[in-house]
This record gives structure tokens, sequence and C-alpha cells, in this order.
């Protein structure tokens, strides 16, 4: 088969690899048909994220066919379409078992593009296949439902449930990429009093504005001072870092108010600056976290209903074979305006409504 094979920082291309093959009684291959770059993806290439050895097949978002099944799999079976979750879980290791699925001990976690060979590719070898897949709705196309994978249940886990956004909240985003879009659109569902989108690029903030954000703002012209206006001084109750740089994760923490939460939600490959000698009086929450996906059966739900904007994202999409133009495209974001690219997903049909 063809995939994308990360071969050292900066290193990558489209080549020939065996297939995939089931090596444990809970593993299923699934034939991919739709798949999206994350910014994580990026990470890797940029050698930010070491334990990523070179020869593995990048990607960790997915939707596809079953096409074979291990002996103990038990809630899919070839010919079902699924979504590939970004997370494979156990099932068993006690964080499992509390539904930490992103921590999980027994071999799971993120490993799809990771630690194993990952989604971009024509097959992917997914394990633990009984809590790793989902059955998909027929209403929901297969460009939609990739952005599930990953982008959407990070966006509302890491940052809106962590970040603990009530009715009423003043909550600050500070990244207006994907992830910050979805965290935007997520956190509307608590009817928070205004949503503040922070960035650098002017098509990004016209996009949060889109996505239901109330105000604006340029990262390099003090946002933190338009926060203190809005809230007669006193600062964001919810700030989210989508970025994953040192500058804007101390950004946050200029943003946020006394007994606030920050969640951060961005990948940081450098270390960042943590100003205790001011932050230590105010009471203030910081999270980390990588997703565990325990919300991706809810958020399928709503995106089968209609409830999540998830094709609004797609700004580009191309055959799987173009997957180092997609990276391209992808990466020079402020240049080409990208948010969420997708490749292939032609093959399903969507469903009518009420036929």
């Amino acid at each position: 088969m063809k995939a994308f094979v990360f071969h050292g920082p900066g290193q990558s291309a489209w080549e020939e690899v065996p297939d995939p093959a089931i090596k444990e009684p809970t593993d299923a291959v699934v034939r991919v048909d739709a798949v999206t770059i994350c910014g994580t993806d990026l990470h890797i290439l940029n050698g930010d994220v070491p334990e990523v050895q070179p020869g593995t097949i990048l990607g960790h978002e997915a939707v596809g066919e079953i096409v074979e099944v291990g002996g103990d799999v038990r809630t899919v079976r070839p010919g079902d379409r699924v979504l590939v979750s970004c997370i494979s879980s156990c099932g068993r290791c006690p964080y499992c078992r509390e539904g930490m699925y992103g921590q999980c001990r027994g071999g799971g976690g993120w490993i799809l593009g990771h630690l194993i060979d990952g989604t971009q590719a024509e097959y992917v070898r997914v394990p633990f296949a009984d809590l790793s897949v989902h059955a998909l709705p027929a209403t929901v196309d297969s460009k939609d439902a990739v952005l599930l994978a990953d982008i959407f249940p990070t966006a509302y886990e890491v940052g809106v449930l962590n970040g603990r956004v009530r009715p009423g909240d003043t909550v600050a985003v500070v990244g207006a990429g994907p992830i910050g879009l979805a965290a935007i659109t997520t956190a509307r569902l608590f009817a928070p009093e205004r949503i503040l989108a922070v960035d650098v690029a002017p098509a990004r903030l016209e996009a949060a504005r889109r996505f239901g954000a109330d105000a604006v703002a340029d990262a390099r012209e003090a946002p933190e001072q338009l926060i203190a206006d809005l809230t007669d001084g006193l600062g964001a109750d919810v700030v989210m870092e989508a970025v994953g740089i040192p500058e804007t994760f101390e950004l946050c923490t200029r943003m946020v108010r006394p007994g606030g939460h920050v969640a951060n939600i961005g990948v940081h490959g450098k270390p960042a600056t943590l100003h205790l000698e001011d932050l230590w009086i105010k009471n203030v929450t910081i999270t980390t976290g990588l997703v565990d996906t325990h919300s991706t059966p809810t958020l399928l739900r709503m995106a089968a209903a209609g409830r999540l904007p998830t094709a609004q994202l797609i700004t580009h999409t191309f055959p799987p074979d173009h997957m180092a133009e997609a990276y391209d495209v992808f990466a020079r974001a402020a240049d080409t305006g990208a948010l969420k690219v997708v490749l292939g997903g032609e093959q399903h049909e969507v469903a009518v409504r009420g036929t």
C-alpha cells in the first residue's frame, strides 16, 4: 500500500510500505477513506516529538471501512463504516477504567502515528478496536466525521471541560486555528457571556467571528488590555491556550482573572516560564491534558443532528496521493487560509434525513 512516512525532522514521503495485518486478537484493519492533518503532525515533522521514530507512518485521525478483525473483536465487523479515534483504549488498566483513555497504561493512549504506524495510509491497523473505533451514523459525511477523531473532542475536553466554562463567563481563546475554532464552537454550548478570540492572522480572526466569537484581538496588540476593559479589570474567567508556544501560554496567564482557569490545549515543544511570582496569590487553576475522547459518542450524536459546524472548518480537500501538497498548504496556513485539510472522503454518499 501507499502511506505517508516520517523519515526524520523535515523529511517525509508518500511511498510504498507493507500492508498492515492483524497482530493481536483485539485488532481491526481499516481501509482508510478520509484522513486529515493535525497540528501535532507538523510538530512531529519539526522534530518536537522525539518519540516518533523514523519509518513511522504519520496520522491519528481517519474514517474508513473495517476490512478485517481479530478473533476477540465484538462491536464491529467487516463492512462497518467507522471513525478511527486518535486515542486507543485497552479498557482494562486503571486509567481506562476511570475514562482517562489518553493515559492508558495497557498499550493504548496516543499511539497511532506516534508509537505505531498511523492513519495517513491506504490501510491502518487499529489496536483495541472495540473501544477505539466508533460506528458512524449514515447521516454524517466522511469528510465531516474525520474532524471528530481529534480536534472536536480535544477542544471540548481539554479546553471547555477542563476550563470549566459556565453560563455568563468571559472566555478567551488564544489561537484561532482549527482547535481554537472548535473550542469557540463547543464553549458556546455553555452560554458564556462573551468569547474573545486572539490570533495574529486576520483570516483566522474573521473565521473566529463566523464560529461565534463576540470579539477578536491581534495577539501583538496587548489583548490582555482588551480583556481588562471588557471585565472591569478582572480578567477572563477561562483562558484557553490553543497554539503551543511559550509566548501564548504566558499571555494566557496574564489574561486570566483571580480564581479563573487557564486550560492549555496546545502541544508545546519548548519550555514556557510559569510566573509564580505573580500567580501564586491569584488562586488560578492551570490544567494540561491529552484528550481522552470520552466525549466522542456525544459529539457524534450532535454532528448527526446537525449541531456541530464541522463542514465549515474544511477549507481544502485533496486526493490521498497529494499528501505532500496537503501538508504544505496546511503548514502555510497564514498564506493559504487553510483551517482543516481533508484527503479522500469521496466514497460515501450521505443518507438524506427522513428517508
